[in-house]
C-alpha cells in the first residue's frame, strides 16, 4: 500500500519506520527538522514536495500533528490531490467535534476518515508497541487495520468516527490525574522527611506501581530528570517532572 506520512517526529517517525518494515511504501514529507527524514529517506522512504502530492501519491494518508487546527488546515491543504477511495488517519490527540465535521466534509467526496490516536511513546513508537484507540466506521476500521497493526500490538475499535479521539481524552484525564497525584504525594513525602527512593522502592511492589510512577520518580532519583524534562513529550509529564525537580535539592 502507498502511504503518505505527515507529521514524522517523535512518534510519527518510528511508525513511518515500522511502516516501511511491513512492506508499504512511504511518502513523507519535510518539517522543521530533517534529520529524521533523512533517516526513513535512507531506510526507502520517499520525499514529497507538497502535501498535495503526498496527497496524489498516497492510498492512505497518516497524520501525527500537534493539534486540531494544525490537522484541520493540513486537510485543506491535502484536498486538491485527494480522490475518492482514500483513506485519511489522524493519529493525533484532535479534539472529537473537530474530526466529525472534517469526516462530514469528505465523506461526500467518497473519501474516508479515522481517528487513531495512541496510547505509548516514542519507545512504543520504535518498537511497533502502540495501543490505538480507532473510531471510524466498520468498513473503514476494516481498511486500515492492517496499517495501524503496523506499528501497534493493541488495537480496540472504540466506535464510529470520533470516538477515538474522545477514548482518548479520557485517558489523557487519568494520566493528568495520576501525574499530579504523583507530585503532591512526593512533595509530602519531603515536607515529612521521607527518603524518596526508600518510598519509591516500596511503592513498586504495591497498588501504587504505574508507568507514571515510574515515568517520573526513577530519573528524578539517578539525576536523570532534566534530560527526561528535555525530553518528555507530553505536556503532562513535563509539568509533573518540573513538580518533582524543585523538591529534589531538599530531601
Amino acid at each position: 500500500m502507498r502511504i503518505g506520512v505527515v507529521g514524522v517526529g517523535l512518534m510519527g517517525h518510528g511508525m513511518a519506520l515500522n511502516l516501511l518494515k511491513g512492506g508499504h511504501e512511504v511518502n513523507v514529507i519535510a518539517h522543521r527538522n530533517r534529520a529524521p527524514i533523512e533517516d526513513l529517506l535512507s531506510r526507502g522512504a520517499r520525499e514529497a514536495g507538497s502535501l498535495e502530492e503526498i496527497a496524489r501519491g498516497s492510498d492512505f494518508i497518516l497524520l501525527c500533528l500537534s493539534s486540531s487546527k494544525v490537522v484541520e488546515q493540513t486537510v485543506s491543504a491535502l484536498k486538491p490531490g485527494l480522490r475518492a477511495g482514500q483513506i485519511i488517519i489522524d493519529a493525533g490527540t484532535s479534539e472529537p467535534e473537530s474530526t466529525r465535521r472534517l469526516a462530514g466534509g469528505l465523506a461526500p467526496l467518497g473519501i474516508g476518515y479515522a481517528d487513531a490516536p495512541m496510547t505509548g511513546g516514542p519507545e512504543q513508537a520504535a518498537k511497533a508497541e502502540l495501543g490505538v484507540l480507532c473510531g471510524a466506521s466498520p468498513e473503514v476500521y476494516a481498511g486500515i487495520l492492517p496499517l495501524l497493526s503496523c506499528y501497534a500490538t493493541t488495537i480496540r475499535h472504540m466506535g464510529p468516527t470520533g470516538s477515538g479521539h474522545a477514548a482518548k481524552l479520557i485517558s489523557n484525564f487519568l494520566v493528568t490525574g495520576m501525574i499530579a497525584l504523583v507530585a503532591q504525594a512526593f512533595d509530602a513525602a519531603r515536607k515529612a522527611g521521607i527518603d524518596w527512593r526508600n518510598l519509591y522502592e516500596v511503592m513498586l511492589n504495591g497498588s501504587g506501581n504505574s508507568g507514571v510512577l515510574r515515568k517520573m520518580v526513577a530519573p528524578a532519583l539517578d539525576g536523570e530528570g532534566d534530560r527526561r524534562l528535555r525530553k518528555a513529550n507530553s505536556p503532562f509529564l513535563r509539568k509533573g517532572l518540573l513538580c518533582l525537580g524543585r523538591g529534589r535539592l531538599a530531601r
